[in-house]
């Protein structure tokens, strides 16, 4: 743990917390348990906050942004879609807050209902054609409450989990959190796809609403199964230490600005580069290359499956290397492949541009699988959820409006060209690279919880 003077980092000298008397014992299938509930709770925050992604790129410009040409409408669908990552740090700091001064368990209930109310709300919103401008306005709101309650929820996931977990199983049970993204990604695009097979017109009246109200019973399902879960182990222990100060507000910006540095960069290419490769490639490949919407949302169901498969496997290797390393050398592969990527999706066949979608998401996947883990080492456990939760999303808070300047950037040419987000996506692995290297010599070591095998 660290002193009141601030966190600790290992690697600097500081010896492994806990001692074989304070040590809590925990068997496979109870840590198994709690992370397949820190996964359905994702899994459906990413469903819900996905959703709009891909609605901003095939509805919200044409229905609620109707008075502008396509460039601009376009824009200002990825201008409210990025809005929800502004609201994501400040959902972080309160929630981060919350979850380390009473507890991971309740504040991740919280969230959770909060973002499910929030996207069932959207499928109800009327569009601009009926209410005018009060119908962006709405919707930008029903966004910043989806940002804030996303905030937190990734963070409290992947701290529960991860505290439940011995450190040598950590990034495996870490990833379990991550696989969230792509099976929420997976719903998301399957929805929509179911949807956009109806005639446009009934499609525009009203399909494009199913997947959102679809959020009401998973929020249903997904509450009830995170009601089941208990509370870290590890925060239980630091309740009872009669002499633990409080956390402070500001705790995690005056004691552990290094490591928040350093997992804002690691998380960056997880959310900035799956927003490159993902939804600003649907809104490229259909309003710039003139490929068919559906085909496009189908290619990111096969990207989806692609992930999943990686983090599995990227979650268990990182046992043996280190997670930090692993991240590293995905970003540089990510890195790599930029241009060759581009140049498949320039081509405009469906098939070359579903290999590129595949080929991309799945190379910065393998940092993303173990973001929870080399994000988790960087913090104490009394700042564990805050550090977590604000490094994560002030990386999505920047990243966030990356497919709104690849837009921008691109409609300033006479020829639109796909250079500004080649140019993106290897910045953001870089960046990453450098993070998940640096990452690896700098971890809290936290070994309180044990295995019973």
């Amino acid at each position: 743990m660290s002193d009141p003077a601030g966190p600790k980092i290992a690697g600097e000298g500081v010896e492994p917390t806990g001692s074989a008397s304070n040590h809590i014992v925990v068997n496979e299938k109870d840590v198994r348990r709690i992370a397949f509930g820190a996964f359905v709770g994702t899994a459906l925050e990413w469903y819900d906050y996905f959703l709009f992604g891909l609605a901003a790129a095939l509805v919200f410009n044409r229905l609620f942004f109707t008075d502008l040409n396509d460039v601009a409408a376009a824009m200002a669908a990825f201008a409210t879609f990025g809005v929800g990552f502004l609201a994501r740090p400040l959902g972080a700091w309160l929630f981060g807050l919350m979850g380390d001064r009473v507890g991971r368990r309740p504040v991740l209930i919280i969230s959770i209902i909060a973002i499910g109310t929030a996207t069932g709300l959207v499928g109800l919103l009327p569009d601009y054609g009926a209410i005018g401008v009060a119908a962006p306005i709405a919707l930008t709101v029903l966004r910043l409450l989806q940002g804030l309650a996303v905030g937190g929820e990734w963070g409290g996931a992947t701290t529960l989990a991860i505290e439940h977990a011995p450190p040598e199983r950590r990034a495996r049970y870490a990833s379990w959190v991550q696989l969230g993204s792509p099976v929420g990604t997976l719903m998301s695009s399957a929805a929509f796809a179911l949807v956009l097979v109806m005639p446009e017109e009934q499609f525009d009246a009203y399909g494009w609403r199913i997947p959102f109200l679809a959020a009401f019973p998973l929020l249903a399902v997904a509450l009830w199964i995170r009601m089941r879960v208990e509370e870290s182990p590890v925060f239980q222990q630091l309740e009872e230490q009669a002499d633990a100060p409080k956390v402070g507000a500001f705790d995690v910006f005056r004691k552990g600005a290094k490591p928040l540095a350093i997992a804002v960069a690691a998380a960056f290419l997880g959310v900035g580069g799956f927003y490159i490769m993902n939804t600003y490639v649907v809104s490229y490949a259909t309003t710039v290359l003139g490929v068919e919407r559906q085909l496009v949302v189908n290619a990111t169901l096969a990207a989806a499956a692609v992930q999943i498969i990686v983090i599995v496997f990227a979650g268990r290797f990182a046992e043996k290397i280190g997670p930090g390393k692993l991240m590293g050398w995905g970003g540089i592969l990510t890195a790599a492949l930029a241009w060759p990527l581009w140049a498949l999706i320039d081509t405009g066949s469906i098939i070359a541009i579903t290999l590129a979608i595949c080929l991309g998401i799945g190379s910065l996947t393998i940092s993303y699988a173990v973001t929870g883990a080399v994000l988790s080492e960087l913090f104490p456990a009394q700042l564990r959820y805050s550090g977590v939760s604000l490094g994560y999303n002030i990386a999505g808070a920047l990243s966030g409006f990356l497919p709104f300047i690849a837009t921008a950037l691109t409609g300033q040419t006479d020829e639109p060209s796909s250079g500004a987000a080649i140019a993106l996506l290897i910045v953001v692995a870089l960046i990453t690279a450098t993070a998940g290297f640096i990452a690896s010599r700098n971890r809290v070591v936290d070994d309180i919880v044990v295995s019973s095998s």
